[in-house]
């Protein structure tokens, strides 16, 4: 059973500075209340929302600079994620700007691009995915994902769904910001309620880009 409470302010006020001073020492001077206000909430709202969704994946708190610019070493969110296939399902982050919730897929190989590109071409399924989008988007997500600036190569920039034939990641994302729901046990209770509304979406993609 979950104990989750919701996200303390003292889980804001560790990111809002982390945001300032990303370095060890300050890591080291607080990763106790990382621990306390950050990860173990995380895990019970996750674990309050396994049986319907199934199990997530805390991300660790570290970045891999190895090829980045940015060599800041810890991330300023902490992130989990429920997987229906590889790089699909639902997402939950904690960050300085609060908490925010996403469904999709984040990244797509060539052969699940290609299925994509397929599947959103095919005038059945292209336009089910339009109106799983379309209904979502009337209820507060936003759209997201990597997309070309261009036409993939094969598909003409008149075609119907051009627009979703340039995605080569596919998201749709939703805030809490700041509001008081999060300081409660009822931020489990909708988060639920809101990926409960993108299943249709999560399910569609993993029958015919990442199954």
């Amino acid at each position: 059973m979950s104990d989750f409470t919701g996200f303390s302010i003292a889980a804001l006020d560790f990111y809002d500075d982390l945001e300032l001073d990303n370095s060890k020492s300050f890591w080291s001077a607080h990763k106790a209340t990382y621990d306390e206000h950050v990860r173990a909430p995380m895990l019970a709202l996750t674990q309050a929302l396994e049986t319907e969704f199934g199990a997530a994946k805390i991300f660790r708190p570290y970045r891999d600079v190895r090829f980045a610019k940015d060599k800041t070493p810890y991330k300023t969110h902490q992130g989990a994620f429920v997987a229906t296939a590889e790089a699909t399902g639902w997402y939950v982050e904690l960050g300085a700007a609060g908490v925010r919730i996403a469904a999709g897929f984040y990244h797509a190989g060539p052969p699940a691009l290609d299925r994509y590109r397929r599947t959103v071409a095919d005038d059945v399924r292209g336009p089910e995915l339009e109106r799983l989008l379309a209904r979502l988007r009337r209820a507060g997500w936003e759209l997201g994902g990597d997309r070309l600036k261009t036409s993939p190569r094969g598909f003409s920039a008149d075609h119907p769904r051009i627009e979703l034939l340039r995605h080569r990641s596919l998201t749709l994302g939703k805030s809490f910001g700041f509001e008081p729901i999060i300081h409660s046990a009822e931020l489990a209770t909708a988060i639920g309620k809101e990926w409960r509304k993108a299943r249709p979406l999560v399910e569609w993609i993993t029958r015919y880009v990442s199954g």
